[in-house]
């Protein structure tokens, strides 16, 4: 007679056999690979599904047609994925051959929006670039991947010497402090908080003692004290985060707004295009606050849905940093994984009432193509490391084979 196990003896035997199961599947090669595009491309397409819902009713009131702005950022979506596709295919030495020349190019852009007739105001930030026509950019979100790029290069070179504090601050930290100093003369703290966000990241993952990382961390917050005292406005935003119910009507407004599309979303939502406070009450519906309308007509579960998606894509950049033996892919990849989660941080941090309101837009969400170019050429950057990942490339080259059958493919070198 055969024993039968008992029910928790039975149930632990599942909880391994699941355990087992999940770490067989974290363990493969291509993991990384399948994160990123998998996370990437849904977060793409509901941004522009919500980037339709939200703008719709603005893009009636102006343009006299509601997909006006849906079909904009399509065409951005559109001319990215081929720009991110090109970056999936190049090879670490070729980002690092454009290191020094994205980084000169990003403060050269930055520069011109100093020149009147080039440099255009928008909600009091001249960080805007008129190239011509209806045609503008934003030089202050393409520094963002050219810092990280020029950082991630400079440690790659100096990889033997950063046992020394002074080759870990120089020249990294006057270069970066020069690029948020033009940025923050343009008036936008929000994007000079990302920029300050990886300039710190990028020195703590190289192995900076906690004494110079602690201090750098103190130089930061004071200069970022200071501009926030040196303006008004600035001051105000801070004093409407403390109680952004003291004034509703004013400075809160926003921050009221917000809060109140996020709490009659429920659980799941008052559905996909029923959002009410897109109708001119929440300013920036379809930009920095696209998330209290994801929250408003998707619900509890959308918006955990999302932030699912965003750890996703940070626990592949994170993989893709940690398993490299390349010091420039592993700089790098950390690089666009602290930016990319350090904007996500401080945009959700502002709409949930966490962080003060400084204005800067949802990775792969909001509306925005100069927002939207550089952060899909990273993710491009995120799949060409993945695939240099141990076992990847022939983990690609077998799945080309079973679906294909035979054909030949260019092996990349990532020396």
């Amino acid at each position: 007679m055969t024993s039968v196990p008992d029910q928790p003896a039975r149930r632990k035997a599942g909880e391994r056999a699941w355990v087992a199961a999940i770490r067989d599947v974290l363990d493969r090669p291509l993991t990384s690979y399948h994160i990123v595009l998998g996370a990437t491309g849904l977060l793409l397409v509901l941004g522009l599904m919500m980037v339709l819902s939200a703008s719709s009713v603005l893009a009636l009131r102006t343009t006299g047609n509601s997909y006006t702005i849906f079909v904009r950022q399509s065409i951005w979506v559109a001319v990215g994925l081929p720009m991110a596709y090109v970056a999936s295919r190049m090879t670490p030495r070729h980002f690092r051959m454009l290191a020094y020349v994205a980084l000169l190019g990003s403060m050269f852009l930055l520069v011109l929006t100093y020149i009147p007739g080039l440099g255009v105001g928008v909600n009091g930030n001249t960080n805007w670039l008129n190239l011509g026509g209806p045609l503008q950019i934003q030089p202050s979100e393409f520094a963002k991947l050219a810092m990280v790029l020029w950082c991630a290069d400079l440690y790659a070179r100096k990889e033997k010497l950063l046992t020394q504090w002074k080759h870990l601050l120089v020249p990294m930290v006057p270069v970066c402090g020069l690029v948020i100093a033009l940025v923050v003369g343009q008036h936008d703290l929000g994007t000079a908080l990302v920029l300050m966000a990886v300039m710190i990241g990028m020195i703590w993952i190289v192995g900076a003692p906690t004494r110079l990382f602690v201090a750098t961390i103190a130089v930061v917050g004071a200069v970022a004290t200071y501009f926030v005292n040196a303006e008004k406005y600035r001051m105000q935003r801070v004093t409407s985060f403390l109680d952004p119910f003291a004034d509703p009507t004013s400075v809160g407004w926003q921050a009221y707004h917000s809060f109140y599309a996020l709490s009659t979303g429920g659980w799941w939502g008052v559905g996909i295009g029923n959002s009410r406070q897109k109708w001119g009450n929440l300013p920036e519906a379809h930009t920095d606050f696209i998330f209290s309308v994801i929250g408003e007509e998707l619900g509890l579960v959308g918006s955990l849905t999302v932030l699912a998606l965003f750890l996703a894509l940070a626990y592949a950049g994170v993989r893709i940093a940690t398993r490299s033996t390349q010091p420039f892919v592993r700089y790098a990849a950390a690089g666009i994984t602290i930016w990319l989660l350090a904007q996500t941080l401080v945009n959700l941090g502002a709409v949930i009432g966490l962080l003060p309101i400084v204005g800067i837009p949802l990775p792969l969400l909001s509306y925005g193509g100069s927002a939207l170019l550089p952060t899909l050429i990273a993710i491009g950057m995120l799949l060409s490391f993945a695939k240099a990942e141990p076992g990847a490339q022939a983990a690609l080259k077998e799945t080309r084979r079973s679906r294909f059958g035979w054909l030949p493919s260019r092996r990349l070198s990532y020396k």
